[in-house]
Formats: C-alpha cells, structure tokens, sequence
C-alpha cells in the first residue's frame, strides 16, 4: 500500500494524473484516509489537540421553522447543527479530495455505472445502537423518495438502484458518473437509524456530539459522544449554539466573548473586526454565490425579455464593491465560477447595460406595474442594501423595482422557493453536476429559478456519463450558456464565506466549501 500510495504522490506532484484518474486510483487503492493527511496540503495539525471546554457558537440564519431532518436543511444554521450529530459516508475536504467517513473505502467498475462502498464496522448511532449496511441503504432510499422534500432528491435522480451486499452498498446508476462520491457527501445524507424513515427529525446519527437541547430558532446544546468512532475529533465536552439572526448583536456577542465563534461575518464589519483584540476574522473563497432568484414559470418572470432586462439592470461590480468590500468576486449570472472543475472561461461576462435593460424591458410588453422583490436581513449578508442597489439601478433603466422587507423568521420556509422573485444564496457544490442537479434539474426539489428546459437536463446527464475531460468541458459549457441566456438567476457576485473566531480557539483550517470550516469548526477545533 505504501508503494502504491508513493507511486500516486509522484504521478500529482509530476502532473502526470488527472482529476478523474486520481480519484478513480485512489478509490480503488482504498487510500483517499491517507492521503488526506500525506499529500492534501493544509491538513496536517501543528499540535495536539486539548480537551475539554464548552464551546459557545453565534449563528446567523436560524428560524424557529427548522427541522432536524437533514433533508429540510436550508439554512446556515439547519446545516451546522446536523453537522453536530450525523456522518455522510464519505466528506469533501479543504482542496476537494475525498475524505471516507462511514464508508472506510469506495471503487467503481470500467465506466463508473457501478460504485461500491465499503461500510465501516463497529460504529454506533447515539441511541448505542450499531450502524448496519441496511441503515445505509435506507438513508439513501428516503432522500430518493420524492415525498421526502430532501435537498438532495435531485442528485439522486441518476441512481437506478441501491442495494446491500454484505458489508458493503452498491449503487448502480443509469450512466456512468465518476462524480458520484462527490454527490453522496452532500450534507443532507446523513445516515440515520432505519435511514430516518420512522422519525427523520430524531437527530440520532453517529456525529461526534449528541443533541442535549434543540430550540429551533433560539438554540441548541450538544454533549461529546463518548462512543465517536472518530477519536480525532470532537474535543470539547459541551457544545452550544445560540442563533442570533442580528448582524450586529452577533458580531458584539463575539467581541465580548459571550461567543467563541459567528458567522456570516458582514463584510463591510470585517476588516474593522479583524482589528478588534481578541478576535480573528477568518476568509475563504470558494462556490458560494449571493442571488435575485426568479420563477420562470410565474409572470412576470416567465417572459425571457424581462429577465433579461433584469439581469442587464444590475451592476455587479458595485454590489462587489459596496456589499462585499471586496470580500468575493463578481458573478455572471450562473451557480458556477473558477472553482470548480470543468469551469467555462470563454462565457461571455455579462456588463451592467442600462441601454440593453430598457431595450429587454420594452420587448417584454410589461404593463409597468412595480415588480415585487422580497428580501430579507438574513438572506444573504448585505441583502436589503443590495436590493436596495438593484433597485436604483433598474430604474435607471425605466424598470419599475419594487423592494419588500420581511423578517427572517420564516423566509425559508415562506419565502424562498415559494414566492416568484427574491434574494437568496447557495454556499455551492464541490462539482458541477451536484451545484446543478441540486437546483437546476427539472425534477430538482430545490430547483428555486423554476427552470425546466429538456436540452439542459439531456446535457447533465450526458455529461455524467462522458469520459473524455475535453468533451466533458464542452458539455458543461453548452449548459452554462443555456442558463446565462434562458434561466432565472440573477448571479451578482460570489462571496468570501467570512467566520469571526476568538483568539481562545486554535486549530482553525480554512475551508472553502461553507462557513464554519465546512460546519466542521465546533468539531475539529480545541482550545489553545
């Protein structure tokens, strides 16, 4: 195993194996533990970890609506708190390897229409319970079932079937998708006894901590679980988070040390924090993206002029600017930036054109009655003064914006995916084919633009199926340049996912993937 593993560490470092067959060698070799801490860099911890503590945590982005059912996770908070109690099989680390969690290893056939994961042995749900292959299988089953809402419905389409073969679950999918193991870490499959099917807000999983307390929208406590299969993690005894939707009340919580940890740092705050004793203002840029979301089957906004006139009314470069500070990138009206692989340099970038807005606005025929869009504090950082910003531009273009404020406490639910034109976000995907099977199928769940087109759907799933790299590239390309032309996402900037952290807390890694060191922060961290 060490030759092999020294073999594949001289193929990267030489440049001489691809995205693709890295994963595929790995995979099979059963090294992707390994490799996490030998040639990832990053990883490696400068010291040991202490234990003990209580760890408090200000989050941003809970309502009293929040469900533990992981499927129903779509916010911030929802996300961190399963984090606490559940395992995937398998996670996406810091520079998009893959880490096994519950599956000790992974391999797939020829054509990657057939993957098999090996399911680790003596791990215990926190009822002290022991995971089987069958609760696996199960898990997996109830996140395909259209009844169960689950965030992660659509990336479940492409399997054919799941099934348990002794100590191992085999998926086998319509076409090949060397993707797969990427999709299957989404954090909203976490095992769950009987996969969840009898109570899928039990919050019973195999995490590190134990749920003591669940308020939703006010707080929760969380106890180490004695029984973690995982003795690298979970350092503290007691975790709590508390959710404190105010931006200001949560960045004060954090500089008078009645929290350890917040998030969803405001960027125009940041840099002043950064300077505050006591305190670290931790940034990463990665996938995720602030956006005006429109149904496409909904007037107006299922006149393809208007959403133009639209996209053409908003000037990114000054929501970048004035929204951000500078904390993230501009957007060009598609879920998918440099980050990810396969990425389209050659896509037009989309300018601020008031001339080519109010030409789109007139062809559309609208009436000229004010067009609704809701926002809300907690819908992204900054939202109801991008809006704002949105607003002033538009009606320089002659299109009639208008802007409703409602609380956070129900937006999610009420709001978001529900009503025809609002700000939102998405902390994005490691890989294309999940950012996309996520919300833009037309069988996605949380397909929240209402974006059904056939030929974008055809092009997902061919692209799944494609081996070749260069042909892959073209396949994706063909969708971005559907959905920048025809969707209903309004994509003004990507932003820093920015964590404001105390001095007291060390072993800090930076994670692109979501805030909170992908939520891992209350279980990787100690006090120094």
């Amino acid at each position: 195993m060490k030759d092999d593993l020294a073999k594949l560490v001289a193929l990267v470092d030489n440049g001489g194996l691809n995205r693709r067959a890295f994963l595929g060698r790995t995979a099979a070799f059963g090294l992707a533990a390994a490799l996490g801490t030998t040639v990832m860099p990053g990883l490696a911890r400068a010291e040991e970890p202490k234990k003990g503590g209580v760890l408090k945590v200000g989050l941003g982005g809970g309502e009293s609506t929040d469900a533990l059912d992981p499927g129903l996770a779509d916010g911030p908070a929802s996300f961190n708190v399963n984090r606490q109690w559940g395992d995937t099989i398998i996670n996406v680390g810091p520079t998009k390897e893959l880490e096994p969690r519950l599956a000790e290893s992974f391999e797939s056939n020829e054509d990657s229409s057939v993957w098999t994961f090996k399911i680790r042995k003596g791990v215990k749900f926190h009822d002290g319970s022991e995971m089987t292959v069958e609760d696996v299988v199960a898990t997996f089953k109830r996140h395909s079932d259209e009844n169960a809402k689950s965030g992660a419905y659509g990336i479940m389409q492409g399997i054919k079937d799941i099934k348990a073969d002794g100590d191992n679950v085999v998926f086998t999918l319509s076409s090949g998708n060397a993707d797969l193991p990427y999709l299957l870490a989404d954090y909203h499959l976490v095992v769950q006894p009987k996969g969840g099917v009898d109570n899928p807000n039990a919050g019973i999983g195999t995490g590190p901590y134990k749920i003591v307390t669940a308020e939703p929208g006010v707080r929760y406590v969380f106890e180490k679980n004695a029984d973690d299969w995982d003795t690298t993690r979970g350092h503290y005894d007691r975790v709590e988070f508390v959710i404190i939707n105010d931006t200001t009340a949560r960045t004060a919580a954090l500089q008078s040390g009645q929290v350890h940890m917040i998030n969803r740092v405001d960027p125009k705050v940041a840099k002043l924090l950064s300077r505050a004793p006591g305190v670290q203002v931790k940034n990463v840029s990665g996938p995720g993206h602030y956006v005006f979301i429109m149904h496409c089957d909904k007037a107006p906004f299922d006149n393809k002029d208007l959403r133009l006139a639209l996209k053409y009314a908003i000037n990114r470069q000054e929501m970048v600017d004035k929204i951000l500070d500078g904390y993230g990138s501009v957007g060009n009206d598609i879920p998918i930036n440099k980050s990810y692989p396969f990425f389209d340099e050659t896509l037009p970038q989309r300018e601020f054109d008031l001339a080519k807005a109010a030409e789109h606005y007139k062809a559309s025929g609208h009436d000229g009655s004010p067009i609704e869009l809701i926002v809300a504090d907690g819908a992204f950082p900054g939202a109801v003064d991008a809006a704002a910003l949105f607003q002033a531009s538009a009606k320089q273009a002659g299109i009639p914006l208008e802007i409703k404020r409602v609380p956070d406490d129900g937006y999610w639910s009420d709001v978001w995916n529900v009503k025809p034109f609002c700000a939102s976000y998405w902390g994005g995907r490691p890989v294309q084919d999940q950012m996309y099977s996520t919300a833009y199928l037309s069988t996605a769940d949380w397909n929240d633009t209402k974006f059904f087109n056939k030929e974008f759907d055809a092009l997902i799933e061919a692209a799944r199926a494609e081996t070749d790299e260069g042909k892959r590239k073209e396949i994706y390309s063909k969708c971005a340049h559907i959905l920048w032309e025809e969707g209903g996402v309004i994509c003004p900037m990507f932003n820093d996912f920015i964590d404001g952290v105390s001095d007291t807390v060390a072993g800090w890694i930076e994670d692109p993937n979501l805030d909170q060191m992908n939520g891992f922060a209350s279980a990787k961290t100690w006090f120094a």
